[in-house]
């Protein structure tokens, strides 16, 4: 029997329409469609509360416990803690189980302190009042209680309480303006639009009447897709069907601006949001801190297990003899005779596996967090990383990853945006070869500027002024500029004047603003677009109105856009403006080589080149093309792919009409950021979608490559007249042939390479072949490898993702930094080690995947060469100090068990062991992981690289970590033996006490423990002490108050007789032996003992072998003053100054580039193809040339 039919109704039924099918059909206002439509079957979805909250009240204790004991550190503890309850060991469960308790509370606490304010956001969320339309009225509720299909009024200024498709407005032509800051940080209006058929219900009655269902895709988190469409039933007629795309659906977040109110219906609600499918956290990142840390706990715990498991031989080999088994004073019970030998050796080895489980220090871990937390505010509140134009900071979205900015090695920058402004200025137009410049306009006359390309009088005549007019005209109607009145966008000044000082135009595209106010100034205004007119204002102060039938809109596939429009005459045409790679394969007509050559020429001096090219329809294809575009608009599947197919038909045959060159000036300090990436080891790479010369040229400008640089092409020109497999080798020759120079007396040559998508898709390409010609991957990292910098253009925002990956799982496994700004950059951001986004002018969607925020390229330098560097030599020394006091914490323990007969014997107080870690050794490191400055900041970024002295987790390599282990080791062996020569010879008194002859103390196993704890204790804490750099007040009351601390809680728990103790064994035992003039003089001879060897080694490396930071230190320390020559601090002319490995060596020379770019407009004016035509090594001496001006 087939079940399906019944499995499916069930579904249908139960689970929710979203649960089984791709769509989803929406009732406007609960109403049931006409019988002769589809059958009316009720579905379930999701209220509108929103829960970004984790835990419940009921819930959050065994949610929490579960989530912290999935740590491994965690769940050891506890297995130990359980091992102390159950069977007889030498500690109490309170010396494991209260750290543990103390580490569980404090994090849990943290937990549900942060999740109680979720609630409360989701509280003050879900109770926001919001108007319903029903039954003709309007009516307030609850944002929670609003339902799928529910008809909403929104007024001015209020947010959407879900996302909703726009059924009409207070505005005649349907429209709304909407504000999306709080979504993707875009302070831009965008115009959303009704469809036609519902944008005359003006008042809750006839919305109420509306009769229509809504069929769309089910809820999914781009924010930038939507596809469904709307069937309105009327009465006796066909239903009609429209399509609904992005430009119709209001998200939740978004505000309504400039608009009296809207009428809307609500088709995802709560969960189902865009908003809250975003809140999904981005994939964890483990910085190499923290592998660093498992790969030396693993180690500790072997160290562990194997003293357990020494001891447990050696009690078996002490007890093989019978006076050494059963002593007379120590009988064992019936019970334990009769005990299986394996069951006790057993038993025996989980005691000391308790007794000895203190080296591994658990507290460690919520230090550790506690440091990321609290030192991650010190980026936000740094006033040299805030900017006053956009009035924010830097930002810190995790601090997880804090001391991996100071491991960076390889960097991937965006272009636009990133090291450019993405301000854009119009700086000339060619049609059909002419060029035309603003401002160079004489008695109304447009004056063609002075260029190599042949030029002819002011006066045009008919063919040159029809091609000039619709050239033009173009520009003038193929965009989705809006114009705006400056009450109207929250005091957001900026754009040109419109004949009116209260107008101007705003996008959410730099370049189409800046085309449209170059239209501006070369005599053609573009005025409004009022229903569904577009309106322009010609030369001859005539205004022409056009009717907007469709707009094609861009995308990073196709590269274009265009719009169809009819003109007063009724002529249909088709304006297109795209890249020169997509619009010139399409063009059939039209002075291509001319035109090809200016964009070729403006591309080499760095500006951003749009091509512009148009199409007359005749009636029949402009209704070809509308049947073609509406059956794409209403597929629920696969509009997209439709939609290209629909576009790719009829955006072809085209005359083309002329190119437009805008300047991208690049940021401020740009070059000066990438330069001191560069000195300080790091690798930097662009990844653009711009041509190849656009971005070469930015290159030069911003120092990354430089006069020295030998260019390596890698571009689908080359492979055309070469295979890829013959360029590959020819560069890994080149390459090659130069490192094995390198090690002789021949100056280092620099390289660069430069990519573009294309070869990188056939590089990246999986071949058949196992060897020979299939290996390009390799042969490309190495080529890479040994290059300074890496230019990649035309490149897709999957393939800038496909690089970063390709860097880090190569062989080396770098450190990887993706920066950004735009929506493009995202796959990166989220790939690389650490994310960086630039809060810029393409919306803030990089800033939010990000793990960091900046509002300029120039602030990375400071994070990486400041922050990074504080960061990671703040934790390293943190987690080699943990290890560091807990082997001297331990070892004595271990050594007193030779001299107590394996008897498990604790040689530490209950006390000491508890607190050890909890309040006696905690607060100073946690201290010195926050404040510490070894070096200056002013140093830092002065002198680039002092950053190689951390980079590749300098301080936590295996011999560093087998040098702290050993220090440790030898500080626990002076403390122990010390002690135990002190307390060698022993005499009775004449009461019966036994006491030592050397130093007058009672003697006893708890006076000796307490001696190797007093010293233990003032020696780890003076070891931080004299690594501490930077001396504040705070500094030195946190040490010597832990110090006072152990010294007035000794005094307390050994003075006192404390009623709730069974035992009183510490009892007068510290003021005993502080009572010993002797024991005061062993005390500080034996921290002495302890602290030299340290001091010696530190003494002799600075002198012989030292670093670059200590050399900067030195300087320092010398009172030199900070703006002269040193090896260390010198302004570095030719090579890079510092260390370093091959890869570093390749660096050399990083000469100093001419003409630095900034925020003045000082453009790269020098000619690419001619420096790689005659000399790849020759950079034109003179200066970069200015932009023109405006009264060029």
């Amino acid at each position: 029997m087939d079940f399906s039919v019944l499995r499916n109704l069930i579904s249908r039924y139960c689970a929710g329409e979203e649960y089984w099918v791709d769509s989803r059909t929406v009732y406007i206002g609960h109403k049931e469609p006409p019988p002769a439509a589809e059958a009316y079957i009720p579905q379930r979805y999701p209220d509108n509360r929103i829960v970004s909250s984790k835990y419940t009240l009921w819930n959050f204790i065994p949610k929490n416990l579960f989530e912290q004991f999935r740590r491994i550190a965690n769940f050891y503890f506890l297995l130990i803690f359980l091992v102390q309850l159950i069977i007889d060991t030498p500690t109490s469960p309170v010396t494991s189980g209260l750290p543990l308790f103390f580490v569980i509370t404090v994090t849990a606490i943290k937990q549900g302190y942060e999740d109680w304010l979720r609630h409360k956001a989701d509280c003050s969320i879900n109770e926001c009042p919001v108007d319903m339309v029903q039954q003709g009225t309007v009516v307030r509720t609850q944002s929670s209680k609003l339902r799928v299909g529910d008809v909403v009024m929104v007024r001015e200024d209020e947010t959407f309480p879900c996302d909703l498709i726009l059924l009409s407005s207070s505005r005649g032509d349907g429209t709304c303006y909407v504000t999306t800051t709080s979504l993707d940080g875009e302070s831009s209006h965008k115009t959303y639009y009704a469809v036609p058929d519902t944008m005359a219900f003006k008042t809750e009655q006839e919305v109420d009447s509306l009769h229509a269902t809504i069929e769309c895709e089910q809820p999914q988190p781009d924010l930038y897709k939507f596809v469904g469409r709307i069937n309105i039933y009327k009465e006796r007629e066909d239903p009609i069907a429209r399509p609904l795309g992005a430009e119709n659906l209001l998200l939740r977040g978004a505000t309504l601006k400039n608009t009296g109110h809207i009428y809307a219906v609500a088709i995802y609600t709560g969960m189902d949001t865009k908003m809250a499918l975003n809140y999904q956290s981005k994939s964890q990142k483990r910085s190499a801190v923290e592998k660093s840390m498992n790969a030396f706990l693993i180690v500790y715990l072997c160290i562990l297990i194997s003293k357990a498991v020494i001891n447990t031989v050696l009690k078996y080999a002490w007890q093989w003899s019978a006076d050494h088994d059963e002593p007379w004073y120590n009988h064992r019970t019936e019970i334990d005779r009769e005990r299986h030998v394996v069951i006790r050796a057993f038993t025996d080895f989980l005691a000391f596996m308790v007794l000895f489980n203190y080296i591994i220090p658990v507290s460690m871990y919520v230090t550790v967090e506690m440091q990321k937390f609290l030192g991650s505010y010190f980026i936000v509140w740094d006033k040299d990383m805030y900017d006053e134009e956009l009035g924010v900071g830097a930002q810190v979205n995790t601090s997880d990853l804090n001391e991996e900015l100071g491991q960076v090695e390889y960097v991937f920058t965006d272009k636009t945006g990133t090291l450019t402004e993405n301000n854009m200025e119009f700086i000339e137009c060619c049609v059909d070869g002419h060029v035309y410049i603003p401002h160079a306009i004489c008695n109304g006359q447009i004056l063609s500027a002075a260029s190599s390309i042949d030029m002819i009088d002011s006066s045009p005549g008919g063919y040159r002024r029809e091609h000039e007019d619709l050239f033009f005209r173009a520009l003038c109607l193929c965009h989705t500029v809006q114009v705006k009145e400056e009450e109207t966008v929250d005091s957001i000044k900026r754009g040109i004047h419109l004949g009116k000082p209260t107008s101007f135009y705003i996008s959410s595209s730099p370049d189409e603003v800046a085309l449209v106010e170059g239209m501006k100034r070369l005599g053609y205004t573009y005025l409004r677009l009022k229903d569904s007119h577009m309106e322009i204002l010609n030369k001859d102060d005539e205004i022409e109105r056009f009717e907007l039938l469709h707009v094609l809109n861009f995308d990073s596939v196709r590269r274009r856009m265009s719009v169809i429009v009819k003109s007063s005459s009724g002529e249909y045409l088709l304006f297109c403006k795209g890249a020169d790679t997509s619009i010139f394969p399409r063009v059939v007509s039209g002075k291509v080589e001319q035109v090809r050559a200016r964009v070729e020429q403006n591309a080499v001096e760095g500006l951003r080149t749009l091509c512009v090219a148009y199409r007359s329809l005749s009636p029949a294809e402009y209704e070809e093309a509308c049947h073609q575009l509406s059956d794409a608009k209403l597929a629920l599947k696969d509009r997209e792919q439709r939609l290209a197919q629909a576009y790719d038909l009829i955006e072809r045959d085209f005359t083309l009409l002329g190119a437009t060159a805008v300047e991208d000036r690049l940021q401020e300090k740009a070059a000066d950021t990438i330069e001191s990436l560069q000195k300080a080891g790091m690798k930097v790479w662009v990844l653009t979608g711009d041509k190849m010369e656009t971005a070469a040229a930015t290159c030069y400008a911003s120092k990354l490559f430089r006069r020295s640089t030998q260019i390596l092409e890698l571009t689908k020109k080359r492979t055309e007249e070469q295979s890829l497999h013959d360029v590959l080798f020819d560069l890994s020759r080149t390459v090659l042939r130069q490192r094995s120079l390198s090690g002789l007396s021949v100056e280092c040559q620099d390289y660069g390479l430069i990519i573009d998508g294309a070869t990188l898709s056939a590089v990246l390409k999986p071949s058949p072949e196992s060897s020979g010609s299939g290996n390009y991957r390799e042969i490309f990292l190495e080529i890479s490898r040994n290059c300074s910098a890496v230019l990649c253009c035309r490149m897709a925002p999957l393939q800038k993702a496909q690089i970063v990956k390709l860097i880090k799982a190569s062989k080396e496994h770098p450190i990887t930094l993706a920066i950004g700004d735009g929506a493009n950059d995202v796959s990166m951001i989220l790939e690389a080690h650490v994310g960086i986004g630039i809060m810029g002018k393409e919306g803030r969607q990089a800033a939010r995947n990000s793990d960091y925020a900046i509002p300029k390229f120039k602030h990375l330098k400071k994070m990486l060469l400041v922050h990074g560097h504080f960061y990671y030599i703040r934790i390293a020394e943190l987690v080699q100090y943990f290890f560091y006091k807990n082997v001297c914490f331990i070892f004595p323990q271990f050594l007193y068990q030779f001299f107590c007969g394996f008897s498990q014997q604790p040689l530490y107080d209950t006390a000491y062991l508890t607190l050890y870690n909890i309040s006696f050794t905690s607060l100073p490191i946690l201290l010195y992981s926050l404040i510490e400055k070894h070096i200056s900041i002013e140093m830092l970024k002065r002198d680039p690289t002092l950053y190689r002295d951390v980079a590749k987790n300098a301080l936590l390599r295996w011999p560093v970590f087998l040098y702290w282990t050993c220090l440790g080791l030898f500080n626990a062996c002076i403390f122990f033996f010390g002690a135990y020569f002190l307390f060698d010879n022993t005499t009775f008194t004449s009461n019966g006490q036994l006491m030592t002859t050397n130093t007058q103390m009672m003697f006893g196993n708890w006076t000796f423990g307490t001696l190797v704890f007093t010293v233990l204790v003032f020696t780890v804490t003076l070891k931080l002490a004299l690594d501490t750099h930077h001396w504040t007040w705070i500094n030195h009351f946190v040490v010597w108050g832990s110090l006072l601390f152990y010294v007035i809680f000794s005094l307390l728990w050994g003075g006192i007789i404390w009623p709730f103790l069974n035992y009183q064994r510490m009892y007068y035992v510290f003021m005993q032996m502080l009572s010993s003039g002797p024991a005061w003089l062993g005390i500080i001879l034996l921290i002495t003992i302890s602290l030299l060897p340290d001091v010696v080694k530190k003494v002799l490396c600075r002198t012989l072998w030292p670093t670059a930071t200590e050399r900067a230190q030195r300087v320092r320390a010398d009172g030199v003053h900070e703006g002269s020559v040193s090896p260390a601090t010198g302004p570095d002319p030719s090579p890079v100054a510092g260390g370093g490995g091959s890869e570093s060596d390749m660096l050399c020379p990083a000469r100093t580039c001419e003409g630095e770019r900034g925020g003045e407009g000082v453009r790269a004016a020098r000619t690419y193809d001619s420096m790689m035509s005659h000399n790849p090594n020759h950079l034109l001496s003179q200066p970069l040339d200015h932009a023109p001006s405006d009264g060029h």
